[in-house]
């Protein structure tokens, strides 16, 4: 079916509801956003579910507002229909969920407009520009019981919640401290993508993109390279570091922070608002910290661990480059506790299992809770960075303690 037939279809289809997916319905999906990680991983796998005759979904419709990749998304998906304004998206009653790949500034407003219009929604990571955010939308998931869940991939690999089963077995002993950290070596400055010099005020919608963000002339820099900016991003914390927090909090066990501080700078590639060395440290009421670290200036880094008072688990990677856990005890128990591999097992990756909760109604992986929990973290830490200074957090309340 051509992207003008779906258009034709819209009118009747949007007389179906929107509401509990039948188990042998079809699951339509739109994707909001066709930009490098829309066009390079979200809109082949939809097409590609599309047709595996199993998972029984299918890619309805795409929203963007730049012309070229309106083009690039269409070859990738010739059957579904093509939207400029979101909006129009979720008045499709046939439209079961959508998949947010905007930048962060545009997350918040469109996940609560889409639950509000009856859909599903898959949220790249991070979860919101700012944790206040990350909390509306949580509270709009849990009043009209949609289903959300956070792009943060790792939350589905097998090995962290194999990790979670170990830590609750006590077999670390009582975890006292977690690292990790995303590290790159970029000369010319990372988030740096080229600029297409026949983007103009005809090809992009601007005003459409700017959406909540402050009013500016066009700018396209800050279109391609959004992440550097401030109005738009939260730089290292929001693109790598979420995804190092997101996999260790499902291995721990997803809380709020009680205290959140951070540090680092510009030092190599002045060319940003936002540091291009980025380092938080999180505490966490159940008493341990979990330091996290990021660069764009180095390939050398801190590892990935969880250290308890008894053992440490490592992630690594394998002969394959697949993740590997190893627990190997501190000295002082090196008699009673055996160094030992974690195994993985098959487990629905990210994708299949937002479409599987779809239809069953359960949490998925990373959920509305799990990624408001998250984002505190990290919104906090963006913030200690801005402000210079560090922020308690009330998990109870779910405020900031003054």
């Amino acid at each position: 079916m051509t992207a003008g037939a779906v258009a034709g279809l819209a009118t009747t289809a949007r007389a179906k509801s929107s509401g509990v997916i039948g188990a042998n319905e079809r699951i339509r999906m739109g994707v909001i956003g066709c930009g490098g990680l829309a066009l390079g991983h979200h809109i082949p796998k939809l097409v590609r579910l599309s047709q595996d005759g199993q998972t029984n979904v299918e890619l309805a419709a795409l929203c963007e507002i730049y012309d070229l990749r309106k083009k690039i998304a269409l070859e990738k998906a010739p059957d579904a229909e093509m939207i400029h304004d979101y909006r129009e998206m979720l008045d499709r009653k046939d439209i079961h969920g959508v998949v947010i790949v905007t930048p962060d500034h545009w997350h918040a407003k469109m996940a609560i407009d889409a639950m509000e219009a009856g859909k599903d929604v898959h949220v790249e990571k991070p979860m919101t520009l700012y944790w206040e955010e990350a909390r509306d939308v949580y509270e709009t998931a849990t009043r009209l019981k949609r289903v959300v869940q956070v792009g943060a991939e790792g939350t589905s690999k097998d090995l962290f919640w194999k990790a979670r089963e170990v830590i609750a077995q006590q077999r670390l002993g009582k975890v006292v401290w977690a690292t990790g950290g995303v590290y790159r070596n970029a000369p010319g400055g990372d988030w740096n993508y080229p600029i297409n010099p026949e983007c103009t005020p005809k090809t992009l919608d601007w005003d459409r993109w700017l959406g909540p963000a402050p009013k500016r002339p066009f700018e396209p820099e800050r279109f391609f390279r959004y992440r550097k900016y401030w109005d738009y991003s939260g730089g290292l914390a929001h693109d790598l570091i979420s995804h190092i927090l997101s996999a260790l909090q499902i291995a721990i066990g997803p809380e709020f922070p009680s205290r959140v501080s951070a540090a680092g700078g510009i030092y190599c590639h002045p060319d940003r608002e936002t540091p291009d060395t980025f380092h938080m440290m999180v505490e966490y009421p159940s008493n341990y910290v979990a330091t996290l670290f990021s660069t764009q200036t180095t390939d050398e880094g801190i590892e990935m661990a969880i250290r308890g008072e008894k053992a440490t688990l490592h992630f690594g990677r394998g002969k394959h480059g697949e993740r590997i856990g190893r627990v190997e005890p501190e000295s002082p128990y090196a008699d009673e506790i055996e160094p030992f591999e974690i195994p993985s097992e098959p487990r629905p990756d990210h994708d299949v299992n937002f479409i599987e909760c779809m239809r069953t109604r359960e949490a998925p992986h990373c959920d509305a809770l799990t990624g408001y929990k998250i984002m505190v973290a990290l919104g906090l830490a963006v913030r200690s960075w801005r402000e210079g200074r560090m922020f308690t957090f009330d998990p109870e309340k779910q405020q900031i303690v003054e």
